[in-house]
């Protein structure tokens, strides 16, 4: 199973990115995908987190500091998960990582079997 972010950049505190995550190879049934992050000297924490049951996707997980601010969706069919970043703070800049498992245990614990490279998001003020 590879794991691949992309949609990371620089924007102006206020302004929005999509961050898109494609799970390819194997397929993972009833899988589960989440979305951390790291910004320097800070331990990883998870973000968004959404698992699927019978394809049918559904949110297990998102922190306080981004509730509503960054939307989760998923594309089951796709291996897809989708975080939009809307109204970005500084500090929100970090790499944002992608995880994916079969099963949600794991990806909760932030020890998914499957990692993403990561995609650097820069927030300015």
């Amino acid at each position: 199973v590879q794991v691949m972010e992309s949609g990371g950049g620089s924007v102006q505190a206020g302004g929005s990115l999509r961050l898109p995550c494609a799970a390819s190879g194997d397929t993972i049934r009833n899988d589960c995908m989440g979305w951390f992050r790291q910004a320097p000297g800070k331990v990883r924490e998870a973000v968004a987190i959404m698992g699927s049951g019978e394809g049918t996707p559904y949110h297990l997980y998102y922190a306080d500091s981004v509730n509503a601010r960054f939307p989760a969706s998923k594309h089951s069919a796709k291996n897809t998960l989708f975080l939009k970043m809307d109204s970005l703070k500084v500090e929100d800049s970090a790499i944002y990582y992608c995880a994916a498992d079969q099963g949600c245990n794991s990806v909760v614990a932030g020890i998914g079997r499957y990692w993403g490279q990561g995609t650097q998001v820069t927030v300015s003020s």
